[in-house]
């Protein structure tokens, strides 16, 4: 089963998906979801704007990667 790479209060970056309207840029995790279909999901909450989202692990990379 898959763990999560990441950890509640990491900063992150969210790779931009224009089909989704999604923006790219830095994001802080808020909740790790249980794993679901063998993928890995957070929500996560924009630095620069007051929403949140729900996304893949393989959407994200560590801050400074």
């Amino acid at each position: 089963m898959p763990t999560h790479k990441f950890k509640i209060g990491q900063i992150v970056f969210l790779r931009p998906r224009l089909e989704l309207n999604v923006r790219g840029g830095s994001y802080i995790i808020i909740v790790r979801l249980p794993v679901r279909d063998g993928n890995c999901d957070y929500r996560v909450k924009s630095i620069n704007q007051p929403h949140e989202r729900v996304v893949r692990e393989n959407d994200l990379r560590a801050a400074g990667e």
